[in-house]
């Protein structure tokens, strides 16, 4: 056991260390304002999800053979054989020089403005502030090398972190990073800042889209899961789910967006819509799913087989239709996500928010065990089986899909909230050659 636990320990190291960096590094290939950055992040997550999809039909079938040792080795081959074709493009990468730890940037600006807390802003402006002036004249830029950050009124209390004291040295650059900081620097801390509300808003997305992997599959094996004589793993049933995001993104630029500028923005040439509005989009059609994934349910145990047994003679495919859901509103909420953290966060904090982007994933699966334990506990009390017992044909699975789906239409009221009051950073324009 304590090395199964150091295996699936490390593959979550591994996987939290690569898959953001690999994101943010590809990005980086293309200029800045490049469409083609976002059609990076389409293509990222439909390699993701196409090797989901080997997983969950190949090795799934080695493995339910007895052959686990046999998948574990073509799961080592197929990283072997990635890092070996990354390895390939060495050559031809376009990479930036490290240039500091966005978080101790990040630490430096919240210590230096409770240091000077006291002290009053100028109220001339920004033009009294830290500019961050180097000794040729020219003003420091963010971190990464990206353009200068301009001043915002938002988050007052950080600009007094660029207030210039009779201790603060600043010729040449040589100032304490502890005590003045420039105003670009704090301009990054706010965009996070800015960031975190969007990012706190998918996390319930994210307990929904977990789901795939747990109470879906547990709803699919008390089905009849028995199609002219072939039996029909539940867990496969996902291959919906992934066929369903990789069409969108495939399709989304050839058929969704000519749809979409045809019914909604009435525009001759397609107009793409916002990646707030992307994400918005995905919350209502989860919700969707969530009830649809309800109605399947009420109908399952309506057809439950009599005997006390835990199946019911409805067919297996009746889930296809909350997989499909689930799969586009994963299309639309995931990859703008990627889009939005990659090219509103600074540059050098591209990593950072993509990172955040990804963790929504893990913090929505606590998040989901967090309302199941708490469901469990206040619905089996004074001895009742509760909504999710071992036997789904005594309990109320419904329930709790309708659960989730309320809790996210309260996510999407607070999430249009603050995505009408966001505010995108302004950068330096670009002097011409």
């Amino acid at each position: 056991m304590a090395m199964f636990y150091i295996s699936i320990y490390i593959i979550a190291l591994g996987n939290g260390g690569y898959e953001p960096s690999l994101a943010t590094f590809g990005s980086d290939q293309f200029d800045e304002g490049n469409s083609s950055n976002q059609s990076f992040y389409s293509y990222f997550y439909v390699a993701a999800n196409i090797g989901s999809l080997f997983s969950e039909t190949v090795l799934a079938y080695v493995q339910n053979m007895g052959a686990w040792a046999l998948g574990f080795w073509v799961s080592t081959a197929s990283a072997v054989v990635a890092l070996l074709v990354f390895f390939t493009g060495s050559m031809r990468y376009k990479n930036f020089k490290p240039c500091g730890n966005p978080i101790s940037r990040f630490c430096q600006v919240v210590v230096a403005a409770w240091r000077k807390s006291a002290l009053e802003i100028p109220p001339h402006g920004d033009g009294e502030l830290y500019h961050g002036v180097l000794g040729n004249g020219r003003t420091a830029t963010s971190l990464g090398g990206g353009r200068k950050i301009l001043h915002t009124k938002g988050f007052r209390f950080l600009d007094h972190a660029a207030i210039i004291t009779s201790d603060d040295k600043v010729e040449g650059g040589s100032q304490n990073p502890w005590r003045l900081c420039t105003i670009t620097q704090i301009e990054e801390v706010k965009c996070v800042l800015r960031l975190l509300p969007v990012w706190l808003c998918t996390i319930t997305f994210s307990g929904i889209f977990v789901q795939t992997a747990s109470l879906f599959v547990e709803q699919g094996a008390a089905m009849n899961t028995v199609i002219n004589n072939f039996h029909v793993p539940p867990a496969s049933m996902t291959i919906f789910d992934i066929v369903s995001v990789c069409s969108i993104i495939i399709f989304y630029d050839k058929l969704i967006l000519p749809l979409y500028t045809k019914l909604i923005s009435n525009t001759v040439l397609p107009t793409s819509p916002s990646d707030l509005k992307k994400m918005g989009l995905g919350l209502v059609v989860a919700i969707a799913a969530m009830l649809t994934a309800g109605f399947v349910e009420i109908q399952r145990r309506s057809n439950a087989v009599d005997g006390g047994d835990e199946l019911s003679s409805l067919c297996l495919l009746w889930q296809i239709p909350q997989y499909v859901l689930l799969g586009v509103a994963e299309a639309f909420v995931y990859v703008a996500q990627f889009d939005f953290f990659g090219s509103k966060a600074p540059h050098g904090l591209k990593s950072l928010g993509i990172g955040l982007c990804m963790a929504s994933t893990s913090i929505g699966s606590y998040l989901c065990s967090l309302v199941l334990a708490v469901v469990m506990e206040i619905t089996t009390k004074g001895g009742r089986p509760g909504w999710i017992p071992a036997n789904l044909n005594e309990g109320h699975l419904e329930r709790f899909f309708f659960l989730m789906a309320a809790l996210t239409a309260v996510e999407l009221a607070v999430y249009i909230w603050f995505a009408g009051r966001y505010k995108c950073i302004s950068l330096e324009r670009e002097e011409e050659e």
